[in-house]
């Protein structure tokens, strides 16, 4: 491809993925990990290996992929250069076009700590999943198999319900 074609290629797909990518980054930011520092790391990683992009799945299932797997990589390696920190504190959602009242933003408050609180696993499906992703794009995605996500998911939603449900009432 040529070089101005790449670049306005990349520019198309970051453009129409840029705010999954965010939303992705801030439920894996921790201190001093910023959700900032992870999208740019993210961002590098797309332009560097958009050359090897087979066209298996769609660009952006594949973004999706780099996204998790970035965020993982460099939440695993903060983890085991520092003592496990509390993530509630680094979970922080800006509302883009509207207001939200404060009820709303306290379910969503409660929603960020339940989401904190799962594996690593769980919690790259239920973004992805809260993202309003398929079973089969979170396969591809993830690897496993559309039956055992579609397990996990019942389990995911259960342990979430069981988490907010107190919190709410």
């Amino acid at each position: 491809m040529h070089k101005r074609k790449e670049d306005k290629y990349f520019e198309e797909i970051l453009e129409r993925n840029k705010h999954k990518i965010y939303r992705i980054c801030n439920i894996y930011a921790v201190p001093p990990l910023e959700a900032q520092d992870l999208f740019q790391e993210v961002v590098y990683q797309i332009w560097k290996s958009l050359d090897s992009f087979k066209s298996n799945s769609s660009i952006d299932t594949w973004i999706y992929k780099i996204t998790i797997n970035v965020c993982l990589r460099s939440k695993m390696k903060l983890e085991k250069n520092y003592s496990k920190t509390d993530r509630f504190e680094s979970i922080h959602f800006t509302p883009i076009e509207k207001e939200i009242d404060t009820s709303e933003q306290e379910k969503i408050k409660y929603l960020k700590e339940c989401i904190s609180a799962l594996n690593e696993t769980d919690t790259s499906l239920i973004v992805l999943y809260l993202d309003d992703l398929s079973y089969k794009e979170i396969a591809v995605i993830t690897g496993l198999s559309e039956n055992h996500i579609a397990v996990k998911m019942k389990r995911i939603r259960k342990k979430i319900f069981e988490c907010i449900t107190p919190k709410i009432n």
